[in-house]
């Protein structure tokens, strides 16, 4: 006979897989040149509904001729940010030669995919000057793409509307600075983890240049 006392019942547990959600409370773009390549980000860092800072970098430099632009968590983008800077002046010192772009967003994407069961929550671009302009992207995974013009973050839906309508790889630098600036404004209007500010950082064969565009109220 069956026994419907409920204490004595075996107990089903079932356990739901961890999806992590990132958040990317920001808006980063990057564009590819003839000659260079521009990279551009606000300055706000959110905590759920809190502005928690409006003077945050977001675009860090990781060699004289490469930058990275930063969305997600704050503290595993500033470790990978360390863990990339000392591989590229290991690879240096070892080898008497610079790592290339493409090195750079290889040992971030390595390190991303080994750590996909516990991932860090971030997406990146990875932008500079080697042998030729160059910009990447990379998931918390690790899939990791070469792009002509990206963007990240929460913002990045409306700064892409701006990118598409006119990127051009012919542009000046005048030119792209004000288009990528544009691209984050946009986002700035509409996005609400975007605001207080753009920096854009300009890197070319020999030049590495930071600009800060204010709001104007």
């Amino acid at each position: 006979m069956e026994d419907y006392w409920p204490w004595k019942r075996p107990i089903e547990r079932r356990v739901e897989p961890l999806e992590p959600k990132v958040i990317h409370g920001t808006t980063t773009v990057g564009m590819v040149l003839r000659d260079h390549v521009v990279l551009a980000a606000d300055k706000r860092a959110t905590a759920g509904m809190l502005v928690a800072s409006r003077r945050v970098k977001k675009i860090v430099k990781l060699t004289d001729y490469a930058a990275m632009t930063l969305s997600g968590l704050v503290a595993d983008a500033q470790a990978l940010t360390d863990i990339i800077r000392e591989e590229a002046k290991m690879y240096q010192l070892e080898t008497k030669r610079r790592l290339s772009v493409r090195g750079l967003a290889t040992i971030l994407s390595n390190i991303l995919f080994s750590s996909k069961w516990f991932p860090y929550l971030v997406q990146l671009l990875v932008g500079g000057y080697d042998e030729k302009p160059r910009l990447y992207t990379l998931d918390p995974y690790g899939s990791i793409t070469e792009e002509e013009f990206a963007a990240t973050g929460s913002g990045s839906p409306v700064a892409y509307g701006v990118l598409e309508e006119n990127y051009r790889k012919d542009a000046s630098v005048e030119e792209a600075t004000k288009i990528a600036a544009n691209a984050v404004r946009a986002a700035i209007l509409r996005d609400t983890g975007t605001g207080d500010g753009i920096d854009v950082v300009v890197i070319g064969k020999n030049d590495y240049k930071e600009i800060f565009i204010p709001l104007k109220a």
